[in-house]
């Protein structure tokens, strides 16, 4: 089975790459993007390796490394009423949300900035790097994945 690459958006106030090494591991809950969900239920494998990127942050950029752990599951916030991400709609018997399984793996010693992968041309066709590109799920190529981990100086070999 081949490995895939992904790149998952999180604001660092919210959750972050410390956040994710403190805790091990944790479910990839409050995703409410149909392709974004798609792209995890679908594409996500266990195994998998996930470029964790800080958004709305100064500056935005890569800040570490994850792994897919098992396969998606129901995202439990959408049954919690006091969740900002409840869904009314969704029933236990047939859920509408999943969240992905991720495990740390790596903070990268230093950042890659944002302005640093638009400004490299091998980043060409990168979904991040797309106009109006908002999605926080999004596929990486292996070609790309490999640059990141170049920049970032990190220890994991592709």
């Amino acid at each position: 089975m081949t490995t895939q690459y992904w790149l998952l958006k999180s604001e660092p106030d919210v959750y972050s790459i410390d956040s994710l090494k403190e805790d091990g591991s944790t479910g990839w809950t409050g995703v409410r993007n149909y392709q974004a969900r798609n792209t995890m239920r679908d594409g996500m494998k266990e195994g998998d390796l996930v470029l964790f990127y800080h958004s709305n942050a100064e500056p935005p950029g890569v800040a570490g490394l994850a792994k897919v752990q098992g396969p998606c599951l129901p995202d439990p916030t959408q049954f919690d009423k006091k969740s900002d991400y409840y869904d009314e709609t969704s029933s236990k018997a047939e859920p509408r949300w999943v969240m992905a399984q991720v495990a740390f793996v790596e903070r990268f010693a230093k950042l890659v900035p944002l302005e640093v992968l638009k400004a490299d041309p091998a980043f060409e066709g990168m979904a991040l790097l797309a106009r109006g590109q908002r999605l926080s799920v999004q596929p990486v190529s292996p070609a790309h994945f490999a640059r990141v981990l170049k920049l970032a100086g990190s220890k994991q070999k592709k």
